[in-house]
């Protein structure tokens, strides 16, 4: 496998650009309770650079969503009686998705049938770029028989426990020990780009891999998570692809991290210091 060690760099604007030349993005995210994670990926898609932004969620969470940030607009989605995006809402988030450049789905969204079918009808669609996350991950792993079923073009972010799942749904001997091991061989299956998210977060298309460098124990805090999904998400907005955007939004997510702990401590960082070190980290990379 090809290990990759130069982290890719966006072009520079051009200076009659407009934003439709940036990305437009779409998050599917957020739940009643848990709102502040479609704002956090909407939130740090805006900071990488998309040109729109715009937020899908359960309808009853969508007031809190769009009070957090002007910037993104919002799509309110049909839920259950738990305050869940369901299956009512597909045709919805499917006319969403095919109108933007590149899609996330999963943070705080929950877990049920109606978001497990959802996310099988999003990766069976082909010409749709996706970042999976969070809820997303784990409502995938229910799936039978995913990787053979996925036809779009698909990013997976999991942290070692959703990495965990994901493994076991899929291959019937035991996991590795050895990270890279791990990602590359989930890749390969099911012919997607993953980034395994934790210290030294590995990013593979089961081809290319990628160890990042950057990054501390204080970024381990609910929403740093959300906010890397929004940065990978508006990278591939902006024409990187799959895996370079992953690349990059690690690094540039690691550095911002870093950034927020020079500042603050490890102890005191939380997920929007990060987001909020993101333009110091872009503006030198």
């Amino acid at each position: 496998m090809q290990k990759i060690t130069k982290v890719p760099k966006l072009k520079p604007r051009a200076v009659d650009a407009h934003k439709g030349d940036f990305g437009k993005v779409c998050i599917i995210a957020g739940s009643v309770g848990m709102s502040g994670a479609a704002a956090l990926a909407g939130r740090a898609a805006l900071r990488a650079g998309a040109g729109l932004v715009r937020v899908a969620t359960a309808k009853s969470a969508l007031p809190i969503v769009a009070s957090i940030e002007p910037s993104y607009t919002t799509i309110p989605l049909a839920e259950d009686t738990a305050g869940r995006v369901c299956a009512r809402a597909v045709n919805s988030i499917l006319e969403a998705v095919s109108e933007n450049d590149a899609a996330a789905f999963g943070p705080g969204m929950g877990i049920s049938g109606g978001l497990r079918f959802i996310v099988q009808t999003l990766i069976e669609h082909e010409h749709v770029r996706l970042v999976v996350d969070g809820d997303g991950l784990n409502n995938l792993s229910k799936l039978k028989n995913w990787p053979s079923k996925t036809r779009a073009e698909v990013v997976l972010t999991p942290h070692p426990g959703e990495m965990k799942r994901l493994w076991s749904g899929v291959f019937r001997e035991q996991m590795p020990s050895d990270r890279r091991q791990q990602a590359a061989q989930l890749a390969e299956r099911s012919k997607t780009t993953v980034v395994l998210k934790g210290a030294g977060t590995v990013v593979t298309d089961g081809q290319r891999v990628y160890v990042n460098k950057t990054g501390n124990p204080g970024m381990a805090t609910a929403g740093s998570g959300d906010v890397l999904t929004g940065v990978i998400t508006a990278l591939m907005g902006q024409g990187l692809s799959n895996f370079d955007a992953a690349v990059l939004g690690v690094y540039v997510h690691g550095s911002a991290g870093d950034i927020a702990a020079d500042r603050l401590g490890q102890v005191s960082v939380m997920a929007t210091d990060i987001l909020e070190a993101l333009s110091e980290v872009l503006k030198r990379t």
